[in-house]
């Protein structure tokens, strides 16, 4: 399974990744969690990014192309990928299929309001990365993650001004994209109003359906978090 994961800020992009990847033994490749990686680590391709980011630039398609042409090289790949965060532009979209097939690109959305009251009220466990969310998942303990018990951090751009910002810019951003793959007849389109527990199903079926999915699960019992 080759997919392109879309979606505004809140739409629950993470949860349906982390589901995917941990049930069906395939990588999910971020690379905003690529690029931290390199900046982390001081390596020349780190130092580069930093450069950008610093000065408030993008990252120039070349170079993004390149660090996923690179990743999507690696042996764990060959079952499949799970593509969040690229391509983000028509010239990264086209440069894509130079190198590698896309079986679907997945477009989870929900309302601007639906957005606000979830990202708003969610904790992400530094160490670990799992996400809570206080009206629905909440931690067990006040405000400590249930697998490491680390003391859980609220970002900064979880702000409902800066929700409403990030959901606005997503779309000017994206919506270029996903009529590119509309176009192709690759887009698939989930509302994941109804929450993830029962979209996240509703999804793996059409998968399957599609004859995308056609890998048998790596792991049995997989909770949708």
């Amino acid at each position: 399974m080759r997919i392109v994961l879309l979606g505004p800020p809140g739409a629950g992009k993470g949860t349906f990744a982390r589901y995917f990847s941990r049930k069906y033994c395939i990588p999910h490749i971020s690379t905003g969690d690529i690029f931290r990686s390199e900046i982390s680590r001081g390596t020349r391709l780190g130092l580069m990014v930093k450069e950008y980011i610093d000065n408030g630039l993008l990252v120039p398609d070349e170079i993004v192309i390149e660090v996923v042409r690179k990743r999507l090289s690696e042996p764990d790949t060959r079952r499949g990928f799970i593509l969040d965060g690229f391509p983000r532009t028509i010239v990264q979209a086209r440069a894509l299929e130079k190198f590698t097939v896309i079986d679907a690109a997945i477009y989870i959305y929900v309302p601007m309001e639906v957005a606000i009251e979830r990202l708003s009220q969610r904790y992400t466990c530094p160490k670990c990365g799992r996400v809570y969310n206080l009206s629905f998942n909440p931690p067990k303990n006040d405000l400590r993650c249930d697998d490491d018990g680390e003391k859980l951090v609220r970002r900064s751009d979880d702000e409902p001004s800066v929700i409403r910002r990030r959901y606005m810019v997503y779309y000017e951003t994206f919506t270029p994209i996903i009529d590119y793959y509309r176009s192709k007849g690759l887009l698939i389109e989930i509302d994941n109003t109804i929450g993830s527990d029962k979209a996240i199903p509703m999804l793996e079926k059409i998968l399957i359906e599609k004859k995308i999915l056609k890998l048998e699960p790596c792991r049995v019992n997989v909770s949708i978090k």
